[in-house]
């Protein structure tokens, strides 16, 4: 890891923009090849499917081998440890418990003189989840991107993962997606099954609105497709940013900024510290723990590469850094972690507290993993049960309330040039004349 040194007089947009690099919006390169799969999809539908998944997973399936069968979702909860299964309902509770907190419910006003006011809060009708393969499979992203969809009321979910070589979903991602409710489960991952969601195929019908993270195909295909349907975001690699301070332990530091190291080559884990004597510690503390990790090749890439230990000079100095940084997943782990986290304007997830570990929220805490990156925590919040209502305004007037207001109306519209919505009003009161 680079430890930097830095002061009040310091820039740190050439780190921002190293950071930033890593995003899909910087993948030119990929664009055509992305957009000539979607095109394939668009024209050839089911065809374009089965020959992508022979190229790309090595798979060979038939058009009705496309869809999951129940024999198959029966088959995966033999294939899962009980134990496990127990796991995955007790985290399904929590993830369930925190999003129905955000549910929200229409609402009208009425005034005097026959006004009525309010919003409508109606859900999509359709839902595409996308759950990734490849380096590694995530059961829990099935957890948080259908979870909150159920919770908003969406009544149609259908979701679409990379079959493994044997042709098969893996069986604890079928016994998750089984276990929210799902039963229609396609065997189709990348770009192309981002188009087929987006423009429907026989098998695989459109939806409204795609979410779920990805590779970079899919993450560009999304970037494609938005405008058509709906998106959650432009999803790029995992990162950590841990602020803390002299009472911080370094050996939880290290595992913590491990933990998201092992995601890609591309994560970036960032330690801020006003501790030069923990600094050193943490990474004496990396050294021992990587040797002990599985996926230590990538994690080691990933720290050479995006990898930082920030040295400033007080706490109040790393809470300016992390908010220019906007990261993903923020521990706060000081003396006051409570009082620190009231200075945070932006980040996906705040964890607090040596106890509060970044893979907690992963699996068991309740709230939402699927995070904004790249500094997009800016402005973008964590998937929730938001992101599949769609809200609409409700007006009514009677004839007096409208009288009151029929003139300035006209003279905003006439200043706007717009006669025909000036007349609008007018034709309702020009027999009182």
């Amino acid at each position: 890891m680079q430890i930097v040194k830095i002061d009040k007089n310091s820039d740190i947009s050439n780190l921002v923009d190293t950071l930033l690099q890593r995003t899909p919006n910087y993948y030119d390169d990929y664009i055509k090849q992305v957009q000539n799969i979607i095109n394939d999809v668009k024209e050839r539908k089911d065809e374009a499917l089965i020959d992508f998944t022979q190229r790309f997973d090595q798979v060979k399936l038939s058009k009705n081998e496309i869809k999951v069968t129940e024999e198959e979702i029966k088959e995966a909860y033999d294939k899962v440890d009980s134990d496990l299964l127990d796991i995955v309902r007790k985290a399904k509770v929590k993830i369930e418990t925190y999003h129905m907190k955000q549910k929200q419910y229409s609402w009208f006003d009425s005034e005097e003189k026959g006004i009525l006011l309010g919003q409508k809060i109606s859900a999509v009708s359709w839902a595409g989840v996308y759950v990734p393969g490849g380096k590694a499979v995530y059961p829990s992203s099935v957890l948080m991107n259908v979870i909150p969809a159920v919770v908003a009321g969406v009544e149609n979910i259908v979701m679409t993962t990379p079959p493994g070589k044997d042709g098969k979903v893996n069986p604890l991602t079928l016994v998750v997606a089984n276990e929210c409710g799902l039963k229609d489960i396609y065997k189709v991952g990348g770009a192309q099954a981002i188009a087929a969601l987006a423009y429907g195929t026989e098998t695989i019908p459109k939806v409204d609105k795609i979410v779920g993270p990805g590779n970079i195909y899919v993450a560009l295909a999304k970037k494609a497709v938005y405008g058509h349907v709906n998106i959650d975001s432009i999803a790029g690699p995992s990162e950590i940013l841990i602020l803390a301070d002299e009472t911080a332990n370094p050996r939880y530091i290290a595992a913590d900024l491990l933990s998201q190291a092992e995601h890609d080559e591309l994560a970036s884990s960032i330690l801020v510290t006003d501790s030069e004597e923990v600094a050193n510690k943490v990474v004496e503390e990396i050294n021992a723990l990587k040797n002990e990790l599985s996926r230590k090749e990538i994690l080691e890439k990933s720290l050479a590469n995006y990898g930082y230990i920030l040295l400033v000079d007080s706490i109040d100095e790393g809470v300016k850094v992390s908010n220019e940084i906007a990261p993903e997943h923020l521990e706060i782990i000081t003396k006051e972690p409570f009082m620190v986290m009231t200075k945070i304007k932006n980040a996906g997830a705040i964890f607090l507290g040596e106890y509060s570990p970044e893979p907690l929220g992963d699996y068991m805490a309740g709230p939402n993993h699927v995070l904004p990156t790249n500094g997009t925590a800016k402005f973008f919040s964590p998937l929730g049960v938001d992101d599949f209502i769609k809200k609409s305004s409700i007006i009514s007037y009677s004839r007096e309330a409208l009288y009151e207001l029929h003139e300035d109306i006209i003279k905003f519209a006439d200043s706007e040039q717009l006669t025909a919505h000036a007349k609008s009003i007018k034709v309702r009161f020009e027999d009182d004349k």
